[in-house]
């Protein structure tokens, strides 16, 4: 029995034979995708993500109360946390709510919100907070004119009235930390407080550092940084994303969130939305 060899098709089907394997071996190795199918996430709208905030949104954490443009620090870290959770920009709807009642107990119409929302243990018995994108302190902030003007520490503050916006942590310093003898005045919201500080219906206001800065460089006029509060400091007061109680997008969000921290682009996206808000003296 004879046969012919063909040695040019032989080596032909050995390469290909070689090249398959080796494609199998590359495709058996090859990591798996760390972003999500949008579909498979169990968000309130399928393949879409829905974002809540104030309104209004306040710079610097939202510009122009615009947070579809992703302008703003906390806009351009919603988008980034969408991002890494596999939702293109196209695939983010925004819901606004007011400060109270996205952390209050109930179904949501969000899958997360943010507006400057500080982890407390009291609000965690009703919504699921993710790992903190910011750390900031509360600050007390005047105007030209005002009896605080001048003020130098907490005791210079005791005999004044302060306000803040209502359900805040802001809110919480007053009493817990300056500690007035006029009890703390409370408000809808930091425009609400703004324009009573204005109006003379209260000596100071109390707010975040970035919006102190926002509120005194930029919206009022002869307005002044006091200081901020001792004990709220960066590590005091640490914003969350907020979800509703339970919700099984918050491990997952959480490690967005946490994977935008190790990589850097929180500390970019502070660097470029929050650069220069920092430093003021604390009072004592």
């Amino acid at each position: 029995m004879s046969f012919s060899f063909d040695r040019k098709n032989f080596l032909k089907a050995a390469v290909t034979a070689v090249v398959a394997a080796a494609v199998l071996a590359v495709s058996a190795c090859a990591p798996t995708a760390i972003k999500a199918a949008p579909t498979a996430l169990p968000t309130i709208t399928a393949g879409k993500l829905t974002i809540g905030t104030g309104q209004p949104a306040y710079e610097p954490w939202v510009v122009a109360d615009k947070p579809e443009s992703g302008k703003g620090y906390e806009a351009a870290v919603a988008y980034a946390v969408a991002d890494q959770l596999g939702f293109k920009k196209s695939d983010v709807v925004w819901v606004r709510t007011t400060f109270d009642e996205a952390i209050a107990p109930g179904v949501k119409n969000f899958d997360f919100n943010l507006q400057q929302y500080s982890i407390t243990n009291d609000r965690k018995k009703n919504v699921d907070f993710s790992s903190p994108y910011y750390e900031t302190s509360q600050t007390v902030i005047t105007i030209k004119g005002s009896k605080a003007e001048n003020a130098k520490s907490l005791a210079d503050l005791k005999g004044l009235v302060i306000g803040a916006a209502t359900g805040t942590t802001s809110y919480d310093a007053i009493t817990n930390v300056i500690k007035p003898t006029t009890a703390a005045q409370a408000f809808n919201s930091n425009d609400d407080a703004k324009a009573a500080l204005v109006a003379g219906q209260v000596d100071a206001i109390v707010v975040d550092f970035p919006t102190a800065y926002y509120l005194t460089q930029v919206e009022l006029t002869g307005a002044k940084i006091v200081g901020q509060l001792a004990g709220t400091t960066a590590g005091g007061d640490s914003f969350g994303l907020v979800l509703d109680k339970g919700s099984k997008l918050t491990a997952k969000v959480s490690a967005a969130v946490d994977a935008l921290k190790a990589n850097g682009t929180l500390k970019k996206l502070q660097d470029k939305w929050l650069a220069g808000y920092a430093g003021a003296p604390v009072l004592k």
